[in-house]
């Protein structure tokens, strides 16, 4: 593979804010196409399109493939993982009620899990600071859910706690993802991990797209926009500026702006659908970014 030119300044600069506006974005896309299209059905089609992409990216770029059968079995199943299962849940949560807001902040306890099951995969230590955040977290995960259950028809309930709990499996499946990755794929070409990995999400999807939906995508103005963007910006644009990122070790930056993530994401519902949270459900939020932040702290 050619030596990449390194990339610019400016761009590492921006690149950490730039990726975690990218990143809410996704939940944004998601309450956009659900008057138009079954999620499963647009998540298999989203997929396909970028593994095309993404696939012929690899091969004129000569990345290093798998050498042996067992990496590309942990690459297979890390892609299940961190993108069909992760995907579905947060997909399926929100066609069926999660507002937007409510299912970043679940994804946004990612972290938080990982920090609580570090010490038993990774053997890493808790520290008093991190439990102090798991317990924030909880405190704040509460806080925001409350208003949104309390609000709920007893015979509608067990839909929107059916929804939320799909949600929070999503976020489950990601953080065991991110464990197996870091264990198994730590050497791994990332250019060659990602087409596997949304390959992989495309061989879950597409059976629960058969077996459980009508296929249903209508394909308008909103549908075009929101494909274009799914695959363009966030597949792989988003994928191109993470590798960058981590080529030029800037990812911490990220981890320092993430837990800002559920914050933008509703501000972003409220402009664009008009999700209205509570202030009770604001300062959750907040309580929970915090909680998150101190749960992932080292040291």
């Amino acid at each position: 593979m050619p030596p990449l030119s390194p990339p610019s300044p400016v761009l590492l600069r921006i690149a950490p804010m730039l990726f975690v506006f990218l990143w809410s974005t996704g939940w944004i896309v998601a309450r956009a196409i659900a008057p138009y299209a079954e999620p499963f059905t647009f998540l298999s089609a989203r997929f396909a399109l970028a593994a095309l992409v993404l696939v012929a990216i690899a091969f004129a770029t000569g990345v290093r493939w798998p050498e042996t059968n067992a990496e590309f079995g942990h690459m297979v199943l890390n892609g299940i993982l961190s993108v069909g299962f992760y995907f579905a849940g947060v997909w399926y949560a929100i066609a069926n009620g999660v507002p937007a807001g409510v299912s970043g902040l679940i994804a946004a306890v990612q972290p938080l899990l990982t920090a609580l099951l570090a010490p038993v995969f990774l053997n890493e230590r808790i520290g008093w600071s991190q439990w102090v955040g798991i317990a924030l977290s909880t405190a704040g995960i509460a806080l925001v859910l409350q208003p949104k259950l309390a609000g709920v028809a007893p015979a509608d309930l067990s839909a929107v706690s059916f929804a939320l709990g799909f949600n929070v499996l999503g976020m489950v499946t990601f953080t065991c993802a991110s464990i197996h990755q870091k264990k198994y794929l730590g050497h791994s070409d990332l250019q060659a991990l990602t087409p596997i990995q949304i390959l992989s999400g495309l061989c879950t999807t597409l059976p629960i797209a058969i077996l459980t939906e009508e296929l249903r995508l209508e394909w308008n103005v909103v549908t075009v926009g929101v494909m274009a963007w799914s695959v363009l910006v966030l597949s792989i644009g988003a994928g191109a500026l993470y590798v960058t990122m981590i080529r030029a070790g800037a990812v911490s930056k990220v981890a320092a702006l993430i837990y800002l993530v559920p914050l933008v994401v509703a501000v972003e519902a409220y402009v664009l659908f008009g999700e209205i949270m509570t202030p009770v459900q604001m300062a959750g939020m907040v309580v929970t970014s915090v909680g998150v932040a101190l749960a992932v702290r080292k040291g």
